[in-house]
């Protein structure tokens, strides 16, 4: 080491060795950093090292299509292109080589697309190859095209993209009005959602029929679509004036600025949004055709779908049975004898059960990639992670058949999902039923549906919406006490209901009013039970209780008595237990980009068990009832529906004209918003009673109705409770039922007049002869009168 003094008059140098170095070392540890330096020390020493030892920031890249494809020139999603018409390539293979040689783009470009190469056999694909690492495919014109000279469309494919013998041709063809060259590619790397790449290089030539070109192009890129349905389909070329979208409309044009003058002759297509980004380069030669550089801006599906991570419960044929033992050796009389409030009754069984459940069946995580194949099941995976283990252990070994049995075993699991998949397709099809056939069709297709267009899912939003779906809670107190005090029958039904609220076995008071069938009570036997337990839909979602349907259905000869017990007491005593009762609210949008809160529907999530229950109360009422009741109503009755109401209401009306040269029909078209949340719970009572069913389930059904517990799930995001004692949820299976009972006095009053009605849609039609309207206006009168 040489220091300078500078406070020496003389320059010295001062030579240190090792051992001296360690003791300046050793001396100098005690020093702290505030020691101020002095001006006279050594340059060196005065060196500041701030950065020294620091921890280093992570390097940044530069953002940008261009960067993303050099950083990955031969593993980018889609290919690279440069489309040029060059207008006799054998003239500019100077040009060719020497952007190859100079320009990193065009020598790492994927594929060399170029038209009008006024080629002809006798040059040899050598002669015109402008790099060793470029194969040459290309498409001459013929006599077939009316002319000799001219024309012709050449590609070549660069080897580090693609092997020259992952190259097929799968059209060459050359007409008056359409020259075509169509490859198919299997590169080294490509997404996983694409099994090949089809690169069609067309040129149409300016005095072609353009509507027969694209005809003729349009049956090409049909056949290869339905030959390769995973295949990235990419067709560039000079178009001249032609348009490819109006041929195949779901084609996304990429070329935006001029190719030729002020006119964009030049064009790529594919079925992809955004998937390329077009450079204008300098023509080749005196070619008056711009040249376009393609750059790759498809994202892969796995890098726009996130990762979607769920736990699902394992239900196999152990699990099953493990828990069917266990609910076997349940003692529900113990349940039974510890409380006598039928809520808490049911609310320690269906915690027994849910915890049985959990402890019984297995729960795995499964991931679902935005880009697996719809065939792919556990046979592949287990393939797979065999064929890896015999890979590792013939690495060790230096025995690798047992590695090549395995690699064959994988190609067999495929063969066997892929039918297994199609067979299951074709079953979709062989059913019965528009549910099968539009699952087949999105099987197919992989349609999937779009978001649900939620506005900011959040906690705030969750409660507003619970808020305006319990609007009608404050509006119809005033009219459930008005209409209360009206009708006494409703009167001592809702005091009967109010008698057996403390949960315990007794006496139930009070009488529906004016019985005009035969009463019975509602008993249900065990068998009812486990025959609804047994058809329960395993696909529907379960409700806030966590009881699911595939639990009922696989266990529903443990669980029918100790749910028969609770069913039966809940229609003897009128309540229905408070975690039956307890809905949670989905909202779904009733248009892509909802708005307002208006905008979402209330569909209610409800206990499974108590679907099961509500059944067997709605097949009791149904054969309670007369079949001829209200039978203008065409919804939710079995063998009607829209087009039944509609062939009525034309029948009435043709034949209403055609009795009479001066008849005449009025039709009122009324809807009514919201109708399942205005129900009156003690006026639906009153007409319940009416209609003669039994008191206990008047009591039962104004129960079911009152003292409902909502809340409004947005997302991962809850809402607080709300109790409403208005309407009747929509999603529960009573609820059409009481509807059409609560509206089944809506009819005409004059037989020149007929309400037709679906659901909460009427028609009034007034049947007008003589220029008569006074029955019409006085039925709209009584209409506003009943609503």
């Amino acid at each position: 080491m040489v220091a300078t003094c500078p406070s020496l008059h003389t320059t010295a140098r001062i030579s240190y060795s090792r051992d001296a170095l360690i003791s300046l070392n050793l001396h100098t540890t005690h020093l702290k950093p505030s020691v101020t330096p002095d001006p006279r020390w050594p340059t060196e020493i005065l060196r500041e090292n701030k950065r020294r030892g620091a921890r280093k920031r992570p390097r940044g890249k530069r953002a940008g299509v261009r960067n993303r494809l050099r950083a990955r020139a031969h593993r980018a999603p889609l290919p690279s292109i440069l489309l040029a018409n060059v207008q006799s390539l054998d003239n500019k293979l100077d040009d060719l080589r020497a952007r190859i040689k100079f320009q990193r783009d065009i020598r790492d470009c994927n594929l060399l697309c170029f038209t009008e190469s006024w080629l002809n056999p006798a040059v040899p694909n050598h002669a015109i190859q402008p790099a060793e690492f470029f194969s040459v495919h290309r498409m001459d014109r013929t006599a077939g095209s009316g002319k000799s000279r001219g024309g012709g469309v050449c590609v070549m494919v660069n080897n580090s993209w693609c092997n020259n013998a992952n190259v097929v041709t799968l059209a060459c063809s050359c007409s008056p009005n359409l020259e075509l060259l169509a490859l198919k590619l299997r590169p080294f790397y490509l997404p996983r959602e694409f099994t090949s790449v089809i690169i069609n290089t067309v040129y149409i030539p300016p005095q072609a029929n353009m509507d027969t070109a694209l005809c003729e192009l349009h049956e090409a890129l049909t056949q290869f679509q339905a030959q390769h349905r995973d295949a990235a389909l990419i067709v560039v070329g000079d178009f001249n004036s032609a348009n490819l979208k109006r041929a195949v409309p779901n084609l996304y044009q990429h070329v935006t600025f001029p190719t030729r003058g002020n006119r964009t002759l030049d064009h790529c297509y594919t079925p992809y949004k955004d998937s390329y980004k077009a450079l204008a380069h300098p023509p080749f030669g005196k070619s008056d055709h711009a040249a376009i550089f393609l750059l790759p801006k498809y994202k892969q599906r796995l890098k726009r779908e996130a990762l979607v991570q769920r736990e699902v419960a394992r239900w196999t044929d152990q699990s099953v049975a493990a828990l069917q033992y266990a609910l076997d050796d349940a003692d529900w009389d113990m349940f039974r004898r510890s409380t006598d409030d039928v809520s808490e009754f049911t609310e320690a069984v269906v915690g027994f059960i849910g915890k049985l459940v959990d402890d019984t069946i297995p729960r795995i995580t499964i991931k679902k990639f935005s880009n697996q194949k719809p065939w792919v099941d556990r046979t592949i995976r287990e393939a797979l992670n065999s064929r890896t283990a015999a890979y590792n252990v013939g690495i060790i070994s230096g025995n690798m058949d047992e590695y090549k049995s395995a690699a064959y075993g994988v190609r067999r699991a495929v063969r066997e999902a892929k039918r297994r998949y199609g067979k299951k397709l074709e079953t979709q099809f062989q059913q019965s039923g528009s549910r099968s056939l539009w699952q087949g069709l999105r099987m197919i297709t992989d349609y999937r549906s779009p978001p649900s267009g939620l506005m900011s899912a959040d906690e705030s939003l969750a409660n507003e919406l619970n808020t305006f779906f319990a609007r009608f809670e404050a509006t119809s107190s005033s009219a459930n006490a008005s209409s209360t005090n009206a009708n006494g029958a409703s009167a001592n039904s809702t005091n009967a209901s109010s008698a057996s609220a403390n949960g315990t076995i007794g006496a139930v008071d009070g009488t529906c009013a004016g019985p005009t069938i035969e009463q019975r009570p509602l008993i249900i036997t065990e068998s009812d039970v486990r025959r609804v337990f047994k058809r329960v839909n395993t696909r529907k979602a379960m409700g806030p209780d966590g009881i699911c349907g595939r639990v009922l259905k696989a266990c529903a000869d443990q669980l029918a008595p100790v749910f028969t017990d609770i069913f039966n007491l809940s229609l003897t005593l009128g309540i229905v237990p408070s975690s039956f009762k307890r809905s949670t609210i989905v909202p779904v949008p009733k248009k892509p980009r909802p708005s307002d809160l208006n905008d979402y529907r209330p569909v209610a999530l409800t206990s499974v068990v108590m679907k099961c229950f509500e059944k067997l109360v709605r097949d009791f009422i149904t054969s309670s009832l007369p079949a001829s009741m209200d039978p203008l109503q065409f919804a939710y009755r079995h063998n009607r529906s829209t087009d039944d109401a509609i062939a009525h209401l034309l029948h009435t009306t043709l034949t209403h004209l055609d009795k009479g040269r001066g008849n005449y029909v009025k039709m009122l078209f009324v809807h009514y918003s919201s109708a399942f949340n205005t129900i009156i719970p003690s006026l639906l009572t009153t007409k319940l009673g009416d209609l003669g069913l039994h008191t206990s389930l008047c009591d039962w059904i104004s129960n079911f109705l009152t003292d409902r517990p909502q809340s409004v799930r947005v997302g991962n995001c809850a809402s607080s409770t709300l109790t409403l004692s208005t309407g009747a949820p929509q999603g529960c299976v009573l609820s059409p039922l009481l509807y059409s009972l609560y509206t089944y006095d809506c009819t005409a009053t004059s037989s020149s007049n007929i309400i037709v009605k679906f659901a909460d849609d009427t028609v009034v039609v007034g049947l007008i002869s003589d220029n008569d309207e006074r029955t019409y206006l006085e039925e709209i009168k009584h209409l506003e009168n009943w609503c």
